[in-house]
């Protein structure tokens, strides 16, 4: 073979590249040649996803419901890897910020216009058979989604209304932590005393949690829309994207989600509680929980009135 131009500066730069981390570079052009062609379904690893998907009943409709949550666990964990860009970018570019604000927020409108899939996708006399089967688990126990909200916004927006007061940014993790919003819908409302849904949780994610709080603390989001040039923080089209972003996280999925739990757990009568044995309407809600990732873009009105038009 002919050593062409275009071969030799390859070679140049595989020399740099193995050489910047003392290797061989003609050790790796060996190993090239007992490499297998990429495929496909190896590259994907599809047999490892599509062998993800087991059922606890012999309901067909179960795997409609184990599936539409899995691929919102994949979403949520393409959210996190584009947060993770922009909140650790060092004084992140107007033209940087918006494109993954874009990404970010594009992968929340397919969450929002998913629950069709699930709505409408399955027989609510299945569900409301195999659903006893999840118990004590819950959507509540998202460790991804609890992660994007601390990457989203200061931790005072996600502390109950009741004890904001209380806390600011000099408030320890832990303390903070045993005040968020979530908190309240895995306690009992007498005695405080922790639901097993949430001590497993806590159990399996707390260590987590408090690291994701104190890292994002000054960098999170709205951290990172604070440094932009005050022309940038005024513009018009920004500020709807910080906006649309807000809302859709914080109103129209949560509603979704909402008005699809009420479609199965309203149609029977009865005591109507949710898997995990929260109080599933107040947590979910918008209009109680007002859960707001950027209230200095909205008026006092909209702030007033949060989640109560929809």
């Amino acid at each position: 073979m002919e050593i062409t131009s275009p071969i030799a500066e390859k070679l140049e730069e595989l020399e740099k590249k193995f050489s910047a981390i003392n290797q061989k570079t003609e050790t790796h052009l060996e190993g090239l040649l007992w490499s297998k062609p990429i495929t496909y379904w190896d590259y994907i690893n599809t047999d490892a996803l599509l062998n993800l998907q087991i059922q606890r009943t012999t309901l067909p409709d179960e795997m409609v419901f184990i599936m539409y949550h899995q691929i919102n666990e994949l979403l949520f964990k393409m959210i996190l890897w584009e947060t993770s860009q922009l909140c650790h970018t060092d004084m992140p570019t107007t033209e940087f910020f918006t494109e993954r604000l874009m990404r970010i927020s594009r992968y929340f409108d397919m969450l929002t216009t998913s629950f069709d899939i699930m709505g409408d996708g399955m027989e609510v006399e299945q569900y409301m058979k195999f659903r006893n089967t999840l118990t004590p688990a819950s959507g509540f126990q998202s460790a991804q989604y609890r992660l994007i909200e601390f990457s989203s916004t200061d931790l005072i927006n996600l502390i109950d209304y009741r004890y904001r007061a209380t806390i600011d940014r000099n408030t320890p993790y832990e303390h903070a932590f045993e005040h968020l919003y979530w908190q309240a819908a895995g306690k009992d409302y007498h005695t405080g005393e922790k639901s097993y849904l949430l001590q497993e949780f806590e159990r399996r994610y707390k260590a987590e949690f408090i690291r994701h709080m104190e890292e994002y603390n000054t960098i999170n989001i709205w951290r990172k829309f604070k440094q932009l040039p005050a022309e940038s923080q005024a513009n018009p089209e920004l500020v709807k994207a910080m906006r649309h972003y807000d809302y859709t996280v914080n109103v129209t999925w949560v509603m979704g989600h909402l008005n699809t739990a009420k479609k199965y757990i309203e149609s029977t009568s009865g005591p109507q509680e949710a898997t995990g044995g929260s109080d599933w309407k107040k947590y979910m809600h918008p209009k109680y929980q007002r859960r707001i990732f950027f209230p200095e873009l909205w008026s006092e009105d909209e702030l007033r009135n949060w989640g109560e038009n929809v």
